[in-house]
């Protein structure tokens, strides 16, 4: 029988054509196991949007990947689980399309997993194109005060203090390693039995959010299950965030803030109160207003609320 694979790479792509050449092309086809053996990376693409040519462009330049097309699209959670199923790694990654990842940020998180065995979720430093951080790939489980930080531009002026950069951590050194409370659902590293253990039934993401919110979810989960979730500055990929927002911005961009406010109302509202339902209805709904209509004013078709 053959040896299982160490690693698995589950890519959903949704209108990616632009951009999951790169991000295949930087995949290594082996990685080192302990024993620093070769070991093989197996990916799998499910592809959201099949027609747009990204199929075309994998079944030919990448013909060891697993391509799934879907007949419609199944969203963020349900087509990794999808992807999932169909994997057999020891270690399990969630990579998002527009990703350029390198063997030495995967060997070095692969490590620290075998490594550290209450570790859960681990990501490395997330860049965008530019250069600049992707502050999303650590953040904490925001408090009302974080919150209030973001939004009134407290966080962005004093990104170096505690006590108004909870949101996205900036106070930390970002070459550094730390226990944060999330990471991006651009990368997301993890050994299979921890995810095996989250989600007994194989449906590692929550079906439930369509787009957005899935990671965070994901995260709380995987924090109270007893698992560290780390970020770990010293490695880093490229992330070009924001694309497959900006190609569906008048849908997408709100799914956003719906998404998160369910996540909220899934694990901080167990009991249903409708008082604590009605406040983050309420909350995210302002946020939603504000932040798109800021969007659209200014021309961008980006929105971070998480």
């Amino acid at each position: 029988m053959p040896e299982l694979p160490l690693l698995s790479i589950i890519i959903v792509a949704y209108k990616s054509r632009a951009e999951i050449g790169a991000c295949l092309g930087s995949i290594p086809r082996a990685l080192a196991r302990a024993d620093g053996a070769a070991g093989a990376v197996e990916v799998v693409v499910v592809d959201n949007s099949p027609g747009d040519g990204a199929g075309d462009l994998v079944r030919r330049d990448f013909p060891g990947v697993l391509y799934l097309p879907a007949a419609t699209n199944l969203g963020f959670g349900r087509a990794n689980n999808l992807g999932f199923g169909h994997t057999r790694g020891e270690f399990v990654l969630f990579l998002n399309p527009d990703t350029v990842v390198n063997a030495s940020a995967l060997n070095h998180c692969l490590a620290r997993l075998r490594e550290e065995p209450a570790l859960g979720l681990i990501s490395p430093r997330l860049e965008q194109a530019a250069g600049a951080m992707d502050l999303a790939c650590r953040r904490s489980i925001p408090t009302w005060w974080d919150g209030f930080c973001r939004a009134s531009g407290l966080a962005a002026a004093f990104p170096g203090t505690r006590l108004f950069a909870g949101y996205n951590l900036t106070y930390l050194p970002a070459d550094g390693t730390h226990d944060v409370g999330a990471i991006n659902g651009a990368f997301m590293l993890a050994p299979r039995r921890v995810l095996a253990a989250v989600a007994p039934t194989g449906e590692v993401f929550d079906e439930r959010f369509f787009m957005y919110g899935d990671d965070l979810d994901l995260c709380i989960r995987v924090a109270r299950a007893g698992y560290r979730i780390v970020y770990d500055g010293r490695e880093r990929i490229t992330h070009l965030k924001g694309l497959s927002v900006a190609k569906d911005f008048e849908r997408m961009a709100p799914a956003i803030f719906d998404a998160n406010r369910e996540v909220y109302l899934k694990h901080f509202n167990p009991r249903g109160s409708r008082l604590v339902h009605w406040k983050y209805t309420a909350a995210f709904g302002l946020w939603k207003a504000v932040a798109l209509t800021r969007a659209r004013l200014r021309g961008h078709r980006r929105v971070r609320p998480l």
